[in-house]
């Protein structure tokens, strides 16, 4: 396997903010803990050892073996489950949807990253334990964002009426799309697997946490993933205080707005990525997952007759804990609450929204863990490699937009010089003679002279256009032959990882497509992988 990297920065397809973070730019470091470096980590470990209770490693333990009650588990897992009840285990984390089938294929690579991370930490701190572990998004009620994924260019999509925490919708008539999935896999060795594990993880579980647990397990089971499901009456019970603090208090509201207007007030203007509510919880119970909103100290429950009074939420909340679901911007502190955690790793989005944290994790007594931005990469096939070759094309290249990547290959390989930059040149000189002259004798003239310069390089751009455009008249065929292979790495015009599911690569690779990302994919490179198979 040939592995090359290329700068986030220079993709083009990560924004500025995280551009910034990852060169740990001074405005940024009031928004985040430490930078995720080895040298770091000790530094991290002993702020979270002090700051996170014994009791509620106990808590964990038992609620975790609980959740893998009804599921086969490797020795690895059970071991890092068992572990967790120590003081020197600690938890490297990543959290995603439950989408169908594992959706894009980056959720093996935030996996991947949180396994590496997870190793490489036991050999430079082998006096602690460290353990991965995937929070699955179980509460989450966006259903539309999750029930399909791509595969062979076409969308694999499970219609259903859904409402609620996603991960308590049951799995029927998820029967039809097995068998969709099963007529566009084919009859490979590699197919009949991933037939056998769709059916094996949807049709014999009863809702999706539990069939998203069985299938996240079986693909990393000889990791030792840890699995965990916030939705969860006995861990919830950790989180109450902050609930209380947030429905009285408001305190993540303020927090997060003082932030927000921190990170506003930078000359960088990054934007925001989510906004707080006075009241960052849900009510969830099935079939409902709504906002809480106060009003005039009555708690209504957005878009249902629920209503409570203070007295009534608070002992709602004490003893049903269960029924309190925090969003996007109170679930990192719930991670928070009940992991001896010390890194999140996530996509850029994700990492944005942390940034907006760190405050409201200080205001309640929480240590804030260290922001890791995931692994991405593009997987690139030996027959793509081959084209790739025979086309004389630089990867790199492959990242530009496609109007700039046909251009720039088109002057490349043109037996013309298409670049006028030279005519622009020595136009600027001239001109620079002419507005010299006007200044000794009419100023006046100043601006007839700049009319002129601006109708000469227009015309000069014009026909660099008209020659550019004849040359991809004439070099029609290549033209078609590179924008294939783009299309076919970046399809929709969008990284490969958002688009393509892992089926697609597992086909032609089998068992070993996995080992081969986790031997290869660096979680603290700092670059974006390009991995061509051969």
């Amino acid at each position: 396997m040939k592995i090359d990297g290329i700068p986030f920065k220079q993709t083009g397809y990560f924004s500025k903010i995280m551009c910034d973070y990852l060169e740990e730019v001074d405005s940024l470091k009031p928004f985040y803990n430490r930078f995720p470096a080895f040298e770091n980590f000790e530094a991290q470990i002993i702020e979270k050892q002090k700051n996170f209770p014994s009791n509620h490693r106990e808590i964990l333990s038992q609620s975790l073996t609980s959740q893998y009650d009804q599921i086969e588990i490797s020795a690895g897992t059970k071991a890092n489950i068992a572990s967790l009840k120590e003081e020197n285990t600690f938890t490297i984390v990543t959290g995603h949807q439950l989408n169908l089938f594992t959706g894009p294929l980056y959720f093996l690579y935030k996996i991947i990253a949180t396994i590496n991370l997870t190793k490489a930490l036991q050999k430079s701190h082998s006096q602690y334990n460290f353990v991965p572990v995937y929070w699955m998004a179980t509460e989450d009620h966006d259903f539309d964002e999750i029930n399909y994924f791509n595969l062979n260019g076409k969308k694999i999509q499970w219609n259903k009426d859904a409402s609620g925490g996603v991960g308590r919708l049951d799995t029927k008539g998820l029967e039809l799309l097995s068998e969709t999935l099963a007529a566009e896999l084919g009859g490979s060795k590699n197919a009949e697997y991933l037939k056998t594990l769709f059916a094996n993880a949807y049709l014999n579980h009863a809702n999706l946490t539990e069939a998203t647990r069985f299938l996240a397990n079986e693909l990393f089971k000889d990791y030792g993933l840890v699995i965990v499901d916030g939705d969860d009456a006995a861990l919830k019970r950790l989180l109450i205080p902050y609930v209380k603090s947030d429905l009285i208090e408001e305190k993540s509201f303020k927090a997060v707005s003082t932030t927000i207007g921190a990170l506003n007030a930078l000359p960088e203007n990054y934007g925001i990525q989510v906004n707080p509510r006075e009241i960052n919880y849900f009510y969830l119970i099935d079939g409902v997952r709504e906002r809480i909103i106060e009003k005039e100290g009555v708690y209504f429950v957005n878009d249902t007759k629920i209503t409570f009074t203070k007295d009534e939420v608070i002992t709602e909340l004490e003893n049903h804990p269960e029924r309190f679901s925090p969003n996007v911007v109170c679930r990192p502190l719930y991670q928070e609450v009940i992991l001896p955690n010390l890194c999140y790793i996530g996509g850029g989005g994700e990492l944005a929204y942390w940034l907006e944290l760190k405050a409201y994790f200080d205001t309640v007594g929480v240590t804030f863990p260290m922001l890791l931005l995931r692994n991405s990469a593009l997987l690139v096939t030996e027959k793509q490699s081959e084209k790739i070759a025979k086309l004389d094309l630089n990867i790199s290249d492959l990242f530009l937009k496609q109007n700039t990547f046909i251009n720039k290959k088109i002057r490349a390989i043109s037996n013309i010089d298409i670049d006028f930059s030279p005519q622009k040149e020595l136009l600027k000189v001239q001109f620079e003679a002419l507005y010299d002259l006007a200044t000794q004798t009419d100023q006046t003239f100043l601006g007839a002279v700049k009319a002129q310069e601006v109708k000469q390089v227009k015309g000069l751009e014009n026909l660099e256009k008209r020659l550019l455009k004849a040359q991809k008249r004439k070099l029609k065929d290549h033209v078609i032959r590179i924008t294939e292979i783009q299309n076919d790495l970046f399809p929709n015009k969008s990284l490969q990882e958002r688009q393509q599911n892992f089926s697609q690569f597992y086909l032609e690779y089998g068992d070993q497509l996995i080992p081969a990302l986790v031997e290869n994919l660096k979680p603290l490179s700092q670059e974006f992988t390009i991995l061509e198979f051969n």
